[in-house]
């Protein structure tokens, strides 16, 4: 399947087309979950944004007490397999954008919520071991206070012009939502050598590269540090402009589109409430309270509530990159983007 194909599949997969999971939990498991008390879960998700209200649903209808850790997607994967070495393995419930060194080491448990079986096959691993929760779209975010609308980049051609030098920041950690994930963008978009001539000429506009997630790169937009922020989070910007923050995404072409997906970890300590909470996640319910905190659901039943954050093919192009890419390519963006930016 080509990227133009995955685009249209996955946008699709917005649409509630299907019946959904407007259903109860297995009653079995809800008994067993509460007889576990507690479920211990990693994430790559922003604490007050998305985080918090999950816990807070899951743990009023459940009664059952999420403990959570926020990090990397990369630091997900090291804290879970250097627990498993040790020989104490602490987390139940795991996200991030690829689970792919998990499924490979054997850290994750063939479990997926019955009703997803019906969805598309992007949102699931044909195996069972992890599921799609939300999309990430990465796009330029940027401070309207600093940036008149005459001024808006249109096209990523825009960002070389000199009025921006010293005026952008990204992301340097390894990860997609960061420098090295912009470098992977552009090499799909360009091809190797039209990419290197692009990439060797945006370095000298001299972006920040910072040590921090793509949320805090925004924040600094926010706070008026940079007028532009690389590879932001389309939907960060909405929610923070709905507070009144001076800030706003723009629909440049080509957006990195990545899954955030989700899995129950081996010999988790509390697998039935891991199973329960990953359920929870992925139901009508659970999936609702993403839409309503402005992230992109991907249950089929449950719409965006700002269907313009999702790339339509046409006048917002995506291009959409799976755990396996990620993974596959990253050491190799990582590399590029050291030579060519630092």
């Amino acid at each position: 399947m080509n990227a133009l194909t995955r685009v249209a599949s996955l946008c699709a997969a917005f649409l509630p087309l299907l019946a959904g999971s407007a259903r109860a939990a297995d009653a079995a498991l809800v008994e067993a979950a509460r007889k576990e008390k507690e479920i211990n879960w990693y994430t790559v998700q922003t604490i007050p944004q998305i985080v918090l209200p999950l816990v807070a649903g899951f743990e009023k209808k459940y009664a059952i007490k999420v403990n959570y850790i926020r990090a990397t997607s990369s630091e997900v994967v090291l804290r879970v397999l250097n627990e498993a070495k040790a020989g104490r393995v602490l987390s139940d419930v795991v996200d991030g954008t690829s689970m792919i060194t998990l499924q490979r080491d054997k850290m994750l448990m063939s479990w997926t919520p019955d009703y997803s079986k019906s969805w598309p096959r992007e949102l699931v691993d044909p195996e069972g071991f992890w599921i799609a929760t939300n999309y990430f779209v990465n796009t330029i975010g940027i401070n309207t206070d600093l940036v008149p609308p005459a001024a808006e980049p249109r096209s990523l051609d825009d960002l070389l012009d000199p009025k921006w030098k010293g005026k952008m920041a990204w992301g340097s950690t390894t990860s997609s939502s960061a420098g090295p994930g912009f470098v992977g963008m552009m090499l799909r978009e360009l091809g190797p050598e039209k990419a290197k001539v692009y990439l060797e000429k945006l370095a000298i506009q001299n972006i920040a590269a910072l040590p921090v997630a793509a949320r805090q790169i925004l924040d600094q937009v926010i706070s008026g540090e940079y007028a532009l922020g690389l590879m932001m989070f389309n939907h960060h910007a909405v929610i923070s402009a709905a507070k009144g923050a001076p800030v706003k995404w723009l629909p440049v072409s080509p957006a990195m589109v990545t899954l955030n997906v989700a899995a129950v970890v081996k010999d988790a300590p509390h697998p039935d409430a891991g199973k329960l909470f990953l359920d929870y996640m992925m139901s009508d319910e659970g999936q609702a309270i993403f839409r309503d905190n402005d992230y992109l659901p991907t249950n089929p039943a449950v719409k965006a509530r700002v269907p313009e954050l999702v790339p339509d093919g046409k006048a917002f192009r995506g291009l959409v990159f799976t755990g396996d890419e990620i993974d596959a390519s990253m050491a190799g963006w990582a590399k590029m983007f050291g030579e060519i930016f630092r």
